[in-house]
């Protein structure tokens, strides 16, 4: 495994359901509940919506906790709890949520709020952390993977987001290479 690189177990950006960050809060709820229905029923690979720009370029992902991002926008305004936890300040975190009114009334006019909210309002660009390059070593993907906690690395090549690594790929073939280790040591 460390001489494969992120293009062997990458999925090109044409096996995700797509779509367009105009999309209104409901476009995008009613778009992922399809995508996972067609997953569990095996009719697609992938659960995980791409978001396009209105030139068709990928600029980001879609998921259920996306959504709930979406809902609170003032998640937009605060660093990450597991930055502060992991530092011993998590009395910080808990003093953020109180200040910036963190989930304060959710579902206070829930559907009043969605509806005027767009992907485009809070779909974020792949951050760093979430980005590697097609010839890259999957031993980078691991340490983004365990450090960042994503369920997905952006593959890049040049400034072109080509295709996303998934965490449940990794998996299965590190899984599947452990089997086989495991396998041939007993054998000898």
């Amino acid at each position: 495994m460390e001489k494969m690189k992120v293009r062997d177990l990458m999925v090109l950006t044409n096996g995700f359901p797509k779509i367009s960050d105009q999309a209104d809060y409901f476009q995008a709820l009613s778009a992922l509940e399809i995508a996972q229905e067609k997953y569990l029923s095996k009719e697609s690979r992938q659960r995980i919506l791409l978001v396009e720009n209105e030139k068709g370029k990928i600029i980001g992902k879609l998921s259920p906790i996306d959504l709930f991002r979406g809902l609170e926008t003032n998640y937009s305004r605060v660093n990450s709890e597991e930055t502060l936890t992991r530092f011993g300040f998590d009395y910080i975190w808990k003093s953020m949520e109180k200040d910036y009114n963190l989930w304060e009334n959710p579902f206070k006019d829930l559907c009043h709020k969605a509806k005027d909210i767009q992907i485009k309002d809070f779909v974020k660009e792949p951050s760093k952390g979430q980005s590697i390059n097609a010839d890259d070593n999957l031993l980078k993907c691991f340490h983004l993977f365990v450090m960042n906690r994503h369920d997905a690395l952006f593959v890049f090549e040049k400034d072109e987001i080509i295709g996303l690594l998934t965490f449940s790929d990794v998996f299965q073939k590190t899984s599947q290479v452990m089997k086989e280790c495991i396998g041939k040591s007993i054998l000898q």
